[in-house]
C-alpha cells in the first residue's frame, strides 16, 4: 500500500508523522494539499467516526491559523466543502477500521480528484460566502 507520490502515505508511522506536525501547525504550508486534506479526513474517519467532521473542522480551522490563512468570507475553512469530503469519505471507508489503510484508499480513490464537487454543485453554490460559512446540500445531484 504505500504510496510514492505521498510521503506521508509510505508507511504507518510516516502517517501519525504527518498527522502530528499538522495538528502542531508545524507542517509547511506547501504539503497541505488536496491529497492531504484527503488524508486526514479519512484518519479522521476512521478515528472519531460520528465526530470526524467536528475534528476536522476544528483542525483545519487551527492549521490555517498557525499558517497565517485567514479563516474569513472569502479564505481560509469552506463549511460546505468539509462536509461534503466528509460524506464522501464516510461513504467509501465503510468496513476500512486502519487509519493508514483508510488514507491510503482514500488518497488513491480521490487524491487527485480535486474537482469532485463539481458533479453535486453549481459553481456558483460552491463560491457564495454562504457556503463558505454554512452547509448547503448539494444542487445537482445527492451525494
Amino acid at each position: 500500500m504505500p504510496d510514492a507520490k505521498h510521503d506521508f502515505l509510505t508507511s504507518p508511522a510516516s502517517l501519525e508523522q504527518f498527522l502530528d506536525s499538522w495538528e502542531a501547525g508545524t507542517l509547511p504550508k506547501p504539503q497541505w494539499t488536496h491529497a492531504a486534506h484527503v488524508a486526514v479526513g479519512a484518519c479522521y474517519t476512521v478515528r472519531f467516526g460520528a465526530s470526524a467532521l467536528e475534528h476536522t473542522r476544528a483542525g483545519i480551522r487551527r492549521y490555517n491559523e498557525a499558517v497565517g490563512t485567514v479563516n474569513g468570507p472569502d479564505s481560509g475553512y469552506h463549511e460546505t466543502l468539509t462536509r461534503f469530503w466528509s460524506l464522501v469519505l464516510a461513504k467509501a471507508l465503510v468496513g476500512v477500521d486502519d487509519p493508514w489503510a483508510a488514507a491510503c484508499k482514500a488518497v488513491a480513490l480521490f487524491g487527485e480528484e480535486r474537482s469532485l464537487h463539481t458533479r453535486y454543485y453549481s459553481f456558483d453554490v460552491v463560491r457564495s460566502t454562504h457556503a463558505r460559512q454554512t452547509w448547503v446540500p448539494p444542487d445537482l445531484q445527492p451525494i
